[in-house]
């Protein structure tokens, strides 16, 4: 059986070696891409990406070996989800606001950092940078305050630098650009925090000049359409939805296709998300939540594939799309992979833009299928909360998020981490006729206060076949959150965890085959790469990013303030370097109060509102989940004088905590007593029961909408 399993898998190799021959010979086409896998110079390694990797020195045979090589401390910033990448002997990532390291990749040595000093209002986006790339003998990030900057590769020095939004709006970088033919490309997001309009840009790699730029939704018609595929997506608009921006936000995935000289672009949700006012005559909303094709050279559309039509959920399609060769009906098919949140995992012919298949990957509840036939999804009655509210899955957090799948030509199988957690939808109060975009409702939707328990979510690793679409195997993870996976042609999968620890799965089986204790959590994906023949993998661990706002769901890995550390791991065959030592992980708040604080209902209700801005943070109803310090257990807040000088006058910008100063005394003072009412919050037995019994009463609702009864 185990002789028959190996020919098996190496005949799938050999087929699928063969069916990629021509994307391979494009892709080694960059000197930093060569066959021999020592690279790891972009976010997917290479255009394709796969996230696949030709080493094999670590291996199922090996594995046991392998040991910490080196590590490296970070403790000036605050965020590390970023992707690292290496090449030649040199590893490269953006932490915190896109603070570029260089660190020697064999040593850890520290060469040469450069920080771009970003200021001001976009540091109240916590998301940091997911990553960066290199090509041609430069690195190239971008920043939440809109720039996009190259610089030289062996010194830190700035090349060159550009402004790719305008100036104050709410549009921001968080993912990483991708290089190809002599180009940079870029997105941003911003689509979730007040008018925006979404698009990608192209500019010349060595100068930074703007080369074009494609829009992803139409404008206002009365100022006439940039090109004809604009003008044919606004007849899927309705009303004036130019009005509040529309969305579409190319904020993480985007794929270069050297067989097609073709870009793919993953497109963001809607804006307002709420389809009901974005769009109130119905309607398709090209191009949300597709992909899209664009000539390379050109910008010009080609085709494109709507994953959620006229969505209403934040179901974008920003997850990575990964690239591959299949055998579909015995022949091979060039295609797109690709499982965007709304739950479903899908094939597209990457020529014609055509749908192959499509199958769910979680608990999905807002539609019973794709058809095939018009590639649309049969959606389940009652799922666009017409009555009223809704309990949906998956929420708005999607079953995959922007954390990278991967893709093993060895096994045919793609390596994706997934999660389970409802969504609550109600626009209670919102009429078409009458809404107005706020900076109090950007949505469209009745704000949730409520803390989210940690049995709110589950999550897995799941190997998923693209052929048969179903599963080889799927294991569980700790909590809602994990990081990005990586697959080896050792036969490993290797993934960071939110319990600290790293993992090197089989490839074949899910079964686990090591771990190291990272000592915090991360959502970070891994990198390998070989120096003088020693294969090393990389993961930048620290507990900080989306996992921070969850409340009690992120705060269950007891990974809450600052004391935890923020580190780059390196691992190698034979490793014996040691750890420095953290504190472990703990799920105890020691609250403070002061007795004489007479929490003022009127005021913290009114608190509980400006608190918005503070959510990502320090966490939803005041629950830190992350790096941030619970405010529960913060003595600032007991003092007006000290909270204004912090909150308002910036007085911890340093340490990453923004100003506010446009908040007034008012209500610096109602958010004192939101935290203050939050700080003493005990909850009763009959809000237990209670909160049970709306849950329960969600549930019937919605099984009553989708057999028609209501």
């Amino acid at each position: 059986m185990g002789r028959t399993g190996s020919a098996a898998r190496l005949g799938r190799t050999i087929l699928a070696s063969t069916m990629i021959l021509g994307a391979a010979q494009a892709v080694l086409a960059d000197p930093a891409l060569r066959d021999d896998g020592a690279n790891w110079p972009a976010f997917g390694r290479g255009f394709d990406e796969q996230r696949y990797s030709p080493l094999n020195q670590i291996d199922k045979r090996t594995i046991g070996r392998l040991g910490l090589a080196w590590s490296l401390e970070l403790n000036d910033v605050w965020n590390v989800s970023t992707q690292p990448v290496a090449v030649d002997g040199v590893l490269y990532f953006a932490a915190g606001f896109s603070v570029i390291h260089a660190v020697n990749a064999v040593t850890g040595e520290l060469l040469w950092k450069y920080d771009p000093k970003v200021r001001g209002r976009k540091m109240r986006m916590a998301w940091g940078s997911r990553g960066m790339t290199y090509y041609d003998g430069k690195v190239y990030a971008g920043t939440q305050d809109g720039r996009l900057f190259a610089l030289d590769a062996k010194t830190g020095a700035l090349v060159w630098e550009t402004l790719t939004t305008e100036a104050d709006d709410n549009r921001y970088i968080t993912g990483a650009p991708r290089a190809f033919n002599g180009k940079i490309i870029i997105g941003h997001g911003g689509a979730d925090f007040g008018h925006v309009r979404g698009y990608v840009t192209a500019y010349d790699a060595n100068t930074g000049a703007q080369l074009w730029r494609w829009y992803v939704v139409p404008g206002n018609p009365a100022d006439g359409f940039e090109n004809a595929a604009m003008a044919m997506a606004a007849k899927t608009w309705t009303g004036e939805w130019w009005k509040y921006g529309g969305g579409g936000t190319v904020w993480n995935a985007i794929t270069y296709d050297p067989e097609f000289n073709r870009v793919y672009l993953g497109t963001g949700n809607g804006s307002p998300w709420n389809h009901k006012l974005r769009s109130p005559g119905g309607g398709d909303n090209l191009f949300l939540c597709s992909v899209v094709a664009l000539d390379a050279d050109t910008g010009e559309y080609v085709w494109h594939y709507q994953t959620t039509p006229g969505e209403s959920w934040d179901y974008n399609s920003s997850m990575d799309m990964v690239l591959a060769t299949i055998a579909i009906d015995g022949a091979p098919r060039k295609v797109i992979l690709h499982a965007p949140k709304n739950g479903f995992f899908y094939v597209i012919d990457r020529e014609t833009g055509k749908l192959i298949s499509a199958e769910k990957i979680g608990k999905v509840t807002w539609a019973e299928r794709i058809d095939l036939a018009t590639g649309r999804p049969v959606e389940i009655r009652g799922a666009r909360y017409e009555n009223g509210e809704a309990l949906i899955w998956p929420g708005s957090g999607g079953v995959h998020n922007w954390h990278p799948m991967a893709y093993s030509p060895d096994t045919g199988l793609t390596y994706i981490p997934v999660r389970e957690m409802a969504g609550y939808y109600n626009d209670e109060g919102r009429d078409p006729k009458t809404w107005q975009m706020t900076p109090n409702d950007v949505l469209g939707l009745r704000g949730f206060f409520d803390d989210i328990p940690k049995t709110a979510g589950t999550s897995a690793l799941l190997a998923w076949n693209p052929v048969t679409q179903k599963a080889a195997w799927r294991v569980p993870t700790p909590g809602a959150t994990n990081g990005g996976v990586l697959v080896t042609r050792g036969g490993l999968v290797f993934q960071g965890q939110a319990d600290g620890r790293f993992i090197a799965r089989d490839a074949d089986t899910g079964a686990e085959l090591w771990s190291y204790d990272m000592g915090v959590g991360t959502q970070a994906p891994p990198a390998t790469y070989a120096v003088d023949g020693r294969q090393y993998v990389t993961i930048l661990a620290g507990w900080a990013g989306a996992p921070m706002l969850l409340g009690s769901l992120s705060a269950q890995h007891g990974w809450v303030g600052r004391a935890y550390p923020r580190r780059v791991l390196t691992f190698a065959l034979d490793g014996h370097a040691q750890l420095p030592p953290s504190p472990p992980p703990s799920t105890t708040v020691e609250k403070v109060d002061d007795p004489s604080f007479i929490v003022d209902p009127a005021l913290a209700e009114r608190g509980k509102h400006v608190y918005k801005d503070c959510v990502i943070c320090h966490g939803t109803a005041v629950v830190a989940g992350g790096y941030a310090p619970d405010l529960r257990a913060s003595h600032v807040p007991l003092s007006a004088s000290a909270f204004a000088a912090i909150v308002r006058d910036g007085a911890l910008e340093n340490r990453g905590m923004p100003a506010f100063p446009e908040l007034s005394d008012q209500d610096l003072e109602a958010l004192r007593h939101y935290i203050r009412e939050r700080a003493r919050y005990e909850p009763s037995f009959a809000a237990q029961l209670g909160a049970l019994w709306n849950y329960l009463r969600l549930l019937v609702k919605m099984q009553l909408a989708r057999w028609g009864l209501i």
